[in-house]
C-alpha cells in the first residue's frame, strides 16, 4: 500500500475531511487548511462543537472499557477509526485485557500512516489495520487482516463511532451497519454514536451548511432513525441516550449541557 504523498494518492487537501476536522478541534496537528477553515467556521456557529467531540471520544473509551471489563469481549472491529488520539481503542481494551485483538478500518491515507506508526499492540494482543471505506463492508469482512486477527466464531465488539453521519442516505447507512452486524456471531456487541440535531437544531443546521460548504458530508438523524441501527439487539442500560449520558464517569455527571451534545450513543448485544 502506498504511503500518503506517494504518486497517485489523492489526499483531498483542497476539501475538508471529517477525521481531520475532528483532529484539529481536539488539538491535533494532522490537518490542513481546508480542515481548519471548516472547523473554525463550525465553531463560530456552534462553540459547543469541541465539548461535543470530546464527549464522543469519551464515549468510545467507556464503551470499549465496558465491553472488555464487564462483558468479556476479547475482539474488536473499529470501522472509521480516524486519526488516533491517545488513548485509542486498542490501548483502552488492552489495558483491561492484554491479549485483546483489535482491527481498525479506514480509508484516509493520513490515517494509514498513523496506523503503521502508532497502532501497535502492547506485545500481547494483536492489532491490525484495513485500508477500506466503511461503505464497502464486504471488503472489510473479507480482508485477510481481519481474518488473521479476529475469530469470527467468537464474539466481537463492533465500533462505529461518529461515522454514520458521513453517509447521507438513510437506507445506505443502515445497510452498511447491518451488513456487518448480521455477519457477527451471537454474543457480539455493537457500539455506535449517531449524529442528531434533536437538541440544538438551529446552530446545527448552520454546522451542516459549513461542512457541506467545505466539501464534507454531515447528516443529522432523529432518535427514531438512530434506533433503527439497533433493531433486534439487546440494548445495554441505559439504552439509546445522548452519548454523555451513557454510563458516565461520576466526575462528568451534570457537567455537560444537553444542548452541547449532538449524538446519541448505545451499546447493543446480538442475541
Amino acid at each position: 500500500m502506498n504511503e500518503p504523498g506517494d504518486a497517485g494518492i489523492d489526499l483531498g487537501l483542497d476539501r475538508a475531511h471529517g477525521a481531520r476536522i475532528y483532529d484539529y478541534i481536539l488539538g491535533g496537528k494532522d490537518n490542513f487548511e481546508a480542515d481548519r477553515e471548516a472547523a473554525e467556521a463550525s465553531l463560530r456557529v456552534w462553540p459547543a462543537l469541541r465539548t461535543h467531540m470530546r464527549a464522543n471520544r469519551a464515549f468510545m473509551h467507556r464503551a470499549g472499557r465496558f465491553l472488555a471489563a464487564e462483558r468479556g469481549v476479547r475482539q474488536f472491529l473499529d470501522i472509521g477509526t480516524g486519526i488516533p488520539t491517545q488513548p485509542n481503542l486498542h490501548e483502552v481494551v488492552q489495558a483491561v485485557v492484554p491479549d485483546a485483538c483489535v482491527v481498525y478500518a479506514d480509508n484516509d491515507p493520513i490515517v494509514l500512516a498513523h496506523a503503521r506508526a502508532l497502532m501497535t499492540g502492547n506485545g500481547h494482543g494483536k492489532t491490525a489495520y484495513i485500508d477500506a471505506d466503511m461503505r464497502e463492508p464486504e471488503k472489510i469482512l473479507a480482508a485477510p487482516q481481519l481474518r488473521d486477527t479476529l475469530d469470527l466464531d467468537q464474539p466481537i465488539g463492533l465500533m462505529l463511532i461518529a461515522m454514520l453521519h458521513f453517509i447521507e442516505d438513510d437506507d445506505e447507512a443502515l445497510r452498511v451497519a447491518r451488513h456487518v452486524i448480521d455477519v457477527l456471531p451471537p454474543g457480539s456487541y455493537f457500539a455506535a454514536t449517531i449524529a442528531t440535531d434533536d437538541f440544538a437544531p438551529e446552530p446545527l443546521a448552520k454546522v451542516r451548511e459549513e461542512y457541506h460548504a467545505h466539501g464534507e458530508t454531515l447528516r443529522w438523524r432523529p432518535k427514531e432513525q438512530a434506533e433503527r441501527f439497533f433493531e433486534g439487539l439487546e440494548l445495554e442500560e441505559p439504552g439509546l441516550v445522548q452519548m454523555h449520558k451513557w454510563r458516565p464517569d461520576p466526575i462528568d455527571i451534570g457537567s455537560i449541557d444537553d444542548a452541547d451534545i449532538a449524538m446519541y450513543g448505545a451499546v447493543g448485544r446480538k442475541p
